[in-house]
């Protein structure tokens, strides 16, 4: 039997539809950081993907909040959740357009794993508590954690991921820097990873990093919208006066009237999600028509991202973006169960600065070894690492009579 290679793989057969010019080739992938024999199963963007999957941070995702506090219900949306659908819509993307799905994929699930516990206002939280200290950004979080962080290898820190998806973890909201020369001068966490001017921070990603960060909005919103409704923050009729979101629970109700409102809920979310895929493929492929791209790094080098909305969705989805701002993320139940979030990061980052003993045992060591702000990292990504009912627990240990 023929072993198997990168050219006979599965990922390499001929014709498959990621086989767009403007596609990234795994077999022409620019490497990892540590040199490791490839597989002779699966493609380099199919590795990372894995890895990702089965790194510890991944599955912390599982208790991490998107807008609700992990605790207050098993339905509303976790970090995981939220991930699994915009790898879902991600790879619909990266299909429609002839991209490479595995990489689309790999990018929209460790998207967000530098989250801290309890969403923006723990970003918020932290990010002022550690201020003093070079700051925090979930984004330079997420390429700490995948270059340090996890400790799972025998022979190098992080998961030694490609060139690729790293770049397209950095990337994804496009150009960090606006030359190379700024790049030192860029956040700790970038300047920090010995490869970040290798990344060509200055330039945009590749067309799968583009899509992954294109799905992720139309999850963010689209899902906002279920978790709002079924949270009784507001009804259905409210969203009538805005375009696209009105029209299609409009045309629910009028084509099922009398349906229950957890169908009317689905029945519309879907509408939505379809309607803005749609545009976003057709918005996509006019301006690779426009372009023309030849390679990946043509779509790099473009002054512009190459996947986007059209300028009426933009107009409909700020209308929507305003809507839940006003109505849900600034809703006097979000805010209060956001302000006791924000307080309890605050808590423990004061608590373990000033004594760091009350650190486990490993994290307590690594604290002490540097200044006081090495020390202020160790706090940090032990905080950051935390679900919301570890951070819960780890407050109610620290500052309950009860606690144990």
């Amino acid at each position: 039997m023929e072993a198997l290679t990168l050219e006979n793989t599965p990922d390499r057969a001929p014709g498959e539809r990621w086989r767009a010019p403007y596609a990234s080739d795994p077999a022409n992938s620019r490497g990892r950081r540590h040199e490791e024999p490839e597989s002779r199963t699966r493609s380099p963007f199919q590795r990372d993907r894995d890895r990702i999957i089965h790194s510890s941070a991944f599955r912390r995702l599982k208790h991490k909040t998107q807008v609700f506090v992990a605790h207050e219900s098993d339905h509303y949306r976790t970090r995981l959740t939220h991930s699994l659908e915009v790898s879902q819509i991600a790879r619909a993307l990266a299909r429609s357009l002839g991209l490479n799905e595995d990489l689309a994929e790999a990018l929209a699930l460790a998207h967000d794993l530098g989250h801290p516990p309890f969403g923006h206002a723990g970003e918020h939280a932290l990010s002022a508590a550690m201020e003093p200290y070079g700051g925090f950004d979930h984004n330079a979080h997420t390429l700490r954690l995948l270059t340090k962080l996890e400790a799972r290898y025998a022979e190098f820190d992080g998961l030694n991921l490609t060139w690729e998806t790293l770049e397209g973890v950095v990337k994804h909201n496009g150009p960090v820097v606006s030359s190379k020369a700024a790049a030192k001068n860029a956040c700790w966490a970038y300047v920090d990873y010995a490869g970040w001017a290798e990344l060509d921070p200055h330039t945009h990603a590749s067309l799968e990093a583009q899509v992954a960060a294109v799905a992720d909005d139309i999850a963010y919103n689209s899902h906002d919208i279920d978790d709002g409704l079924r949270a009784g923050l507001f009804k259905p009729g409210d969203l009538f006066q805005l375009p696209l979101v009105g029209d299609a629970f409009a045309d629910v109700m009028k084509k099922y009237p009398g349906l229950k409102n957890d169908r009317l809920i689905h029945e519309a979310i879907r509408r939505i999600i379809s309607a803005t895929v749609s545009d976003c493929v057709t918005e996509t492929r006019g301006r690779i028509a426009a372009a023309n791209p030849q390679s990946a790094d043509d779509v790099r080098k473009h002054g512009a991202p190459m996947s986007g909305f059209s300028e009426e969705h933009l107009e409909a989805e700020g209308a929507l973006r305003s809507f839940l701002w006003d109505n849900m993320y600034r809703h006097y139940k979000v805010n209060r169960s956001m302000n006791r979030a924000r307080a309890i990061i605050q808590e423990l980052f004061t608590a373990f600065m000033k004594d760091p003993g009350l650190l486990p045992t490993e994290w307590g060591e690594r604290a002490r070894k540097g200044d006081e702000s090495a020390s202020a990292r160790v706090v940090c990504d032990y905080i950051a690492g935390m679900t919301d009912r570890y951070a819960i627990e780890e407050h109610r240990r620290l500052f309950s009579l009860d606690g144990v």
